[in-house]
């Protein structure tokens, strides 16, 4: 199969999974094996060591955002981790689809509060975080899906907002693509990936487009880390 040219995003593509009549059954497969692919490769581990955690403290609990959330796993990671460091951290973890919510809350987790809404949903309740965080979400975005998430962002916190994705680039797709091939047939994870990669943004596009205020960073492995707020470097 000849590669895509990766010279220019398309965001004309539309990842199976957002489908609202996929199949269930590969779907949540998806949502599961999300686990696993982000523990080894999103770089959250590292995000809340460096970035969240000296935000927390024992004395008060701080509360956190979850955007987009889908099966709830970074949710999850990031209230195990600050419960390992003896932390007080208070999760809200919203995702429009209903599929997503539902995938969730089967498998809850102390200290986070899974919820179907949209991020404009909780502005117009007048909600307020210390910390909001988004997973693979800017990718999915319109330009004014993009500038509404950002003005969200900013509407409920004053504190630090991180939003982390993917960075397109051909050694990543071409990772991918031999990586995940023998789940094709058992989730959307393949095809859904290489559609990500494609629909994702580089640093220089990233920037073109984001208001001031906001900064974006290159992690590795092919991501990128767009930030504003306290703690931002």
């Amino acid at each position: 199969m000849t590669a895509p040219d990766l010279a220019r995003r398309d965001p004309t593509l539309r990842e199976l999974m957002d489908d609202p009549d996929c199949d269930l059954v590969r779907l949540e497969r998806t949502y599961g094996q999300f686990r696993v692919v982000n523990r080894l490769l999103s770089g959250w581990r590292r995000l809340y060591r460096q970035r969240i955690r000296p935000l927390l403290d024992t004395a008060w609990r701080t509360t956190l955002l979850d955007i987009g959330s889908g099966g709830g796993d970074i949710a999850r990671a990031l209230a195990g981790w600050a419960a390992r460091d003896g932390l007080a951290l208070d999760i809200t973890a919203i995702d429009p689809d209903e599929r997503a919510v539902g995938f969730a809350r089967r498998s809850p987790a102390a200290g986070v509060h899974f919820e179907q809404a949209a991020s404009a949903d909780l502005v117009a309740r007048g909600d307020r975080y210390d910390v909001v965080v988004s997973n693979h979400l800017l990718h999915h975005l319109d330009a004014a899906q993009l500038t509404a998430l950002l003005d969200d962002s900013l509407a409920l916190t004053g504190g630090l907002v991180l939003h982390n994705d993917l960075a397109r680039a051909r050694p990543g797709y071409a990772f991918w693509a031999a990586a995940t091939r023998p789940l094709a047939r058992r989730s959307f994870l393949h095809e859904d990936g290489l559609l990500s990669i494609r629909r994702s943004y580089r640093r220089a596009e990233l920037e073109a487009v984001v208001p001031p205020g906001w900064r974006v960073e290159t992690m590795v492995p092919q991501r990128l880390l767009l930030s504003a707020g306290r703690s931002t470097r």
